[in-house]
């Protein structure tokens, strides 16, 4: 169940993952997953399909926050899609270029020194399977999604980036072509 007061900040947790956001755009844009189904993190925690959708039809993207390492004090931008697919939570954002510190996230995400999305949220339901050593995550109350440093599940990438006019094209594309093998090579169909 949603809080009755979105003003509250309740005490969240946090889930990261690892993403190439080396080809963020020249208007900040990025997209990418913060989150696989199926796949437990390094604290051992699975995220099913469906933990996100009733969080996502309540706030849309615009009512989820795009921080920096989780500090509220920081957003940078906007998330203008967060869904569902096959795979996990798909999300598509804009740094806000004309804040100091998007500038500084761009700046290391096409560099490669901040690579990670991370999702903050409150557990509505889950369950644990003691056989396997996980906590199946069936509902999340999902507040925000930040830049991070260390994400917490490695295995989920951008899955495409656009070109940064200041980068060669060649460059960019040579490193999509290798997140692409990477994450088949991963996640075979």
């Amino acid at each position: 169940m949603l809080p009755q007061n979105p003003t509250a900040i309740p005490a969240l947790e946090q889930k990261a993952a690892a993403a190439d956001l080396s080809g963020v755009d020249a208007e900040g844009s990025f997209h990418g997953y913060a989150s696989l189904f199926g796949i437990a993190d390094l604290a051992g925690d699975t995220v099913m399909r469906g933990a996100f959708q009733r969080s996502i039809a309540a706030r849309q993207p615009s009512g989820i926050r795009m921080l920096y390492q989780h500090d509220p004090a920081e957003p940078i931008g906007v998330w203008t899609e967060i869904r569902e697919d096959g795979r996990g939570l798909f999300v598509r954002g804009r740094l806000m270029l004309d804040v100091g510190r998007a500038r500084e996230v761009a700046s290391l995400m096409r560099a490669g020194a901040l690579d990670g999305l991370s999702i903050g949220f409150k557990t509505v339901r889950a369950r644990a399977d003691r056989q396997a050593g996980v906590r199946r995550l069936t509902e999340i109350d999902l507040w925000e999604i930040s830049v991070v440093t260390f994400p917490m599940q490695p295995d989920a990438r951008v899955s495409a980036v656009k070109a940064d006019p200041n980068q060669p094209s060649s460059r960019l594309a040579a490193r999509m072509r290798h997140a692409a093998l990477s994450l088949n090579r991963r996640n075979p169909k």
